[in-house]
């Protein structure tokens, strides 16, 4: 490998990582201003607070009833997580081993609610949710955020379905095995790390979603990261550090989420199986 050594290539990758290093040294200075304001006694026109204290997580934890949206919270996912995994999974399957009059179509389609930005089909989707008498409820939040994570988790099985020889199944066939005990004996094993990685990535995706559980949520059917959005636009008055601790406990639930995710899946890696899979 060449690398090109000019002055002008030097200058360019000196752009570009000191652009780089601007950002993430605004996101950690953003992130650390909302964990120290949690902490903070009190923080006005000094570097840092005046002292420190930890009473706003437990007046947040009151004030917010962050037990019940916690709960309520994990139910959301975990519902959404199972429902995309059991038609996900099979859906990945059949557009991946069978081909059909308007498939490309149909993976369009399926591409649409990942494509599109979540207000856009969020709106008509609660609207007919709501005529339904499903919305303002757990069940009306649940299908609505199927609709972005089933064709998510397709997308993401189609490649590991791809690269399972077909001769495994056939033989699977040939010693009698039915498509159920196919699924269950030959395909599930073969095919549960890509189904881990969809799914936690569903997950944290889920815990993050809060277009479409903004516009389908009730009072008892609020996730945390809707809750937290009430918190800071509701009316009255609220102390700044007890919102900023309710945030801070929305990062640390995402974030330990996605680092479970990121143990079990390398983003890089889907996206080069994908390319190899469709080079061959």
């Amino acid at each position: 490998m060449i690398r090109d050594t000019t002055l002008g290539a030097k200058l360019w990758i000196t752009a570009v990582w000191a652009v780089i290093g601007f950002f993430i040294l605004n996101l950690l200075a953003m992130i650390a201003a909302v964990v120290v304001s949690s902490f903070a006694t009190r923080w006005l026109g000094t570097w840092m607070p005046l002292g420190w204290t930890t009473r706003w997580y437990t007046s947040a934890w009151d004030e917010f009833q962050l037990n019940d949206v916690l709960i309520v919270t994990f139910q959301v996912v975990f519902l959404v997580v199972f429902l995309s995994g059991l038609i996900g999974v099979p859906a990945a399957y059949a557009m991946a081993r069978r081909d059909f009059p308007g498939k490309k179509v149909v993976m369009l389609l399926f591409l649409l609610p990942l494509l599109v930005p979540p207000i856009t089909f969020g709106i008509p989707l609660a609207t007919v949710l709501y005529r339904a008498g499903l919305a303002g409820s757990m069940t009306g939040v649940v299908l609505a955020n199927l609709v972005p994570t089933v064709p998510f988790v397709v997308l993401v099985m189609i490649p590991f379905v791809e690269q399972i020889d077909q001769r495994i199944e056939a033989a699977a066939r040939v010693f009698g095995a039915n498509t159920f005990k196919l699924f269950r004996h030959v395909l599930v094993p073969l095919l549960l790390p890509g189904i881990l990685a969809a799914l936690l990535l569903v997950l944290v995706r889920t815990i993050a979603m809060f277009e479409l559980t903004f516009l389908t949520a009730g009072p008892t059917s609020q996730t945390l990261v809707v809750a937290l959005y009430y918190a800071v636009f509701a009316s009255g008055v609220r102390a700044v550090q007890s919102i900023d601790a309710m945030a801070v406990v929305y990062m640390i639930t995402t974030l330990i989420w996605l680092l479970i995710a990121l143990r079990f899946v390398n983003p890089t890696q889907i996206v080069a199986r994908a390319k190899s899979e469709h080079a061959h």
